[in-house]
């Protein structure tokens, strides 16, 4: 991509950008558009440019426990048996975008649809989806062809299945979830199994920080820049977003001014603490650390909701069907690497996710006195969702893989290792973002309070259940499996719903799917803390976009949200500076 660097001695921009992660670089590239906007991207990590792991799909771990990585581990949480989790998030040009999964996931219309916020429906968002979207098909994928976009600058495209996936789809077939191929972009089935496409082209990882290719100097990018807080000129109802103080890698301050607008995007994570640093949310929290509070809003760093996964693991010793071959044999990784290299091929090209499925799972829960007891509104299940929506989505892995604990590795030429993933969506489970400290170098103490809640246990113990079925009952997969991998877990022989309780509460983890620390809301909800337009109440001149917004997460996967949100964003102040234009207002 294209790089530009800040001038020095310019200390003035049409509109700053706090983060350069995935929604922060789309408003900046679409606004620099216009050649007569400058503007400002300010980034705490690195330039994307400088890791390699950034544009190899199968290096995304190597970023994490660097400094790439904004090292962030959560409080304990009760309902996960005091476990603290790893919550990585892409720290550099790109952000999350960078380490992600790569996955295409949008949900489904009805999910946006429930946050109530004009222009935010379902039919807004997938257009915002679609519009980001560069799609490349392959010969022998079925896509829904007016689904996709085509000249957006995410570059998309099918996934090759390793063999263990084709089987594992014949099994989600067999256990009644038909296969629909393109399901997961158009987002009008909660019961089925299909492909997800995947955001690298060509063995080459594709991030936000793509949008800034052919971009022009009027937009400046600074690096290795944490924003501190924002600064407002005027007091009252006149209060606006004048400035931006920053803190550079040799501990220097200085000043930056927008005459248009400030756009915060540091994530459902970083959103909120620059907001309170800069006197904008609960002023019990504000004053705990001596912070002045320029505008009470209670909301901000509340309403964190995450998705949670469990991986389960199965052991097989039929060979070559999953891709443990390519990578753990003596020097397969070594090989491996140099396809990526010099080929852009390889096990590396890709992420290791195969199959996919949603299911609802109502006819599984309705005997629950739980389920059954428990309120809801009409046309709605207890979690909230209607019929049209999935409670909850499988994914497998193509190697053995996944968090810290999962380190007994198979040698790839005769033991093998898979799994199949199960997701919980709309999880009852709130928890928050607040300060450390009133240091910009402080990270955030997050606090997801996991599984707080029974009836996110109840879905999550079932959906293991299912998951459990589909592999060891389902037709393509019943005759290969081994038992568990590792060995001595059993996990495969677990019936009764304690057993899997038990395991949900060792094992269950962050899908990276954070949001909603900094909702957008109407005016008669007081812990909204932005408008339908992501402006932060109370203030002029200053937006929040990225996936603190969501007011409910989607269910999905957050990646193309939160383009969607970038794109939106972009839209909303152009179409705000564009109507003062109008109007002749001056200095603007």
């Amino acid at each position: 991509m294209a790089s530009f660097t800040v001038n020095p001695d310019e200390t003035v921009y049409d509109y700053i950008i706090c983060g350069g992660g995935t929604s922060g670089l789309v408003v900046a590239a679409r606004l620099a558009e216009d050649s007569n906007n400058s503007v400002l991207v300010l980034e705490a990590g690195q330039h994307n440019t400088l890791l390699e792991n950034t544009q190899m799909v199968g290096g995304w771990s190597h970023n994490f426990d660097t400094e790439a990585d904004w090292n962030i581990t959560t409080e304990p949480s009760p309902g996960a048996n005091g476990r603290q989790v790893k919550v990585s998030r892409g720290k550099f040009l790109g952000g999350s975008s960078g380490v992600n999964g790569t996955l295409c996931v949008r949900g489904t219309k009805q999910d946006y649809d429930d946050w109530n916020q004009p222009g935010w429906s379902g039919e807004e968002v997938f257009s915002y989806m679609k519009k980001a979207e560069n799609f490349h098909n392959k010969k022998w994928f079925k896509a829904d062809e007016s689904a996709h976009g085509y000249d957006g600058m995410l570059h998309i495209e099918p996934h090759d299945l390793a063999p263990i996936s084709n089987m594992i789809l014949e099994s989600m077939e067999s256990k009644g979830l038909a296969f629909q191929p393109d399901m997961f972009t158009t987002g009008d089935n909660p019961h089925g199994c299909g492909h997800v496409l995947r955001t690298h082209y060509k063995g080459t990882r594709t991030t936000s920080a793509d949008y800034f290719i052919n971009q022009g100097s009027n937009l400046a990018i600074m690096t290795e820049t944490t924003v501190d807080k924002v600064i407002f000129e005027d007091e009252g109802e006149n209060m606006r977003a004048a400035a931006v103080k920053v803190v550079a890698k040799d501990g220097s301050s200085q000043e930056l001014k927008a005459r248009k607008e400030i756009i915060i995007s540091g994530g459902a994570y970083c959103s909120p603490t620059i907001l309170m640093r800069s006197g904008i949310g609960p002023i019990s929290e504000l004053e705990s650390h001596g912070i002045e509070c320029k505008v009470d809003v209670p909301g901000v760093g509340k309403n964190l909701i995450d998705h949670l996964i469990v991986f389960i693991f199965y052991a097989t010793t039929k060979p070559n069907i999953t891709n443990d071959h390519l990578l753990y044999k003596p020097g397969a990784i070594g090989e491996a690497y140099r396809q990526w290299k010099e080929e852009k091929r390889g096990p590396l090209s890709t992420f290791p996710f195969g199959a996919f499925a949603y299911a609802r799972l109502d006819e599984r829960l309705k005997s629950e006195p739980l389920w059954q007891n428990a309120p809801r509104e009409e046309g709605r299940d207890p979690m909230g969702l209607t019929p049209s929506q999935p409670n909850i989505e499988f994914f497998s892995t193509e190697c053995y893989g996944g968090p810290k604990q999962y380190a007994t590795f198979p040698n790839g030429e005769d033991t093998h290792a898979f799994s199949l993933i199960a997701e919980l969506f709309s999880p009852k489970s709130r928890g928050s973002v607040t300060l450390k400290s009133a240091d910009p170098e402080d990270n955030p103490v997050v606090d997801h309070n996991y599984l707080a809640e029974e009836l996110d246990m109840l879905v999550l113990t079932e959906a293991c259940k299912f998951a459990n079925e589909i592999i060891t009952q389902g037709k393509g997969t019943a005759d290969i499996v081994e038992g568990s991998w590792p060995r001595d877990l059993g996990h495969h022989k677990y019936t009764e719903r304690e057993h899997w309780t038990q395991f949900v509460k060792d094992n269950a983890t962050t899908c990276y799917h954070p949001a909603g620390t900094c909702k957008m809301g109407n005016s008669d909800d007081p812990m909204a803390v932005l408008d339908h337009e992501l402006r932060v109440r109370g203030v002029q001149g200053l937006r929040v976009a990225d996936t603190s917004v969501m007011p409910l997460l989607n269910q999905g996967h957050t990646q193309m949200p939160a383009y969607a949100i970038g794109e939106k964003a972009a839209d909303l102040i152009k179409g705000t500076f564009l109507t003062l234009k109008t109007k002749d207002t001056t200095g603007i």
